[in-house]
């Protein structure tokens, strides 16, 4: 009997040791989307619509790049709720909005989700909250930016990874932190010593 279950767990490790080397070498999601977005690398431009804050209408990266730094926060959206450590860390940033403007920092918002009724759960998260400038808040409807970005984090009741990206005046990406959890969000005192 002994010598059976020997060779039925050496016959099973066999089979699992080339699934294990293709998962060995397949890089996680949130791996690639880190070399993707490595420091020193050019950001992608995006276009995004404005729903709340300093800026208004359709917004490009570029633009607003144009006019000094720029940290773009990609939030989960709406998932099947609202997120509390979203909600958490747009307050940090609201209470830090005057030492963003002291840098001449724009602060994107990205509220990645479904199309549908995504404006209305934008709205929902602000519960009336007016963004002082130089926030914006920016929807990504069907996730266009968030898969451009690779941070689509496509799982169930996930939208995106919660992701802090610092772009430098010249286009380069200074400063990123993408987390592979709810938490592990960066804090203003983190992003203002990046700036």
């Amino acid at each position: 009997m002994m010598k059976i279950r020997q060779i039925l767990c050496c016959s099973f490790a066999l089979l699992l040791a080339p699934v294990a080397t293709v998962l060995a070498e397949s890089p996680s999601p949130v791996h690639a989307a880190t070399e993707q977005l490595a420091k020193g690398t050019q950001a992608k431009d995006f276009q995004l619509h404005a729903v709340a804050g300093e800026l208004s209408g359709d917004v490009r990266l570029s633009d607003v790049n144009a006019d000094g730094p720029v940290v773009v926060v990609v939030l989960r959206g709406y998932p099947t709720k609202q997120c509390p450590a979203c909600t958490a860390q747009v307050g940090d940033l609201i209470k830090n909005a005057d030492k963003f403007a002291a840098k001449n920092a724009r602060l994107l918002l990205v509220y990645p989700g479904d199309a549908s009724q995504l404006g209305m759960h934008a709205d929902d998260f602000l519960h009336g909250t007016k963004l002082p400038a130089p926030l914006t808040m920016l929807l990504d409807p069907g996730y266009q930016f968030t898969n451009a970005y690779g941070l689509r984090w496509n799982a169930p009741r996930e939208t995106a990874y919660p992701s802090t990206i610092v772009v430098d005046e010249s286009g380069k990406i200074t400063f990123v932190k993408i987390s592979n959890t709810h938490g592990g969000r960066v804090k203003s005192a983190e992003i203002l010593s990046a700036l």
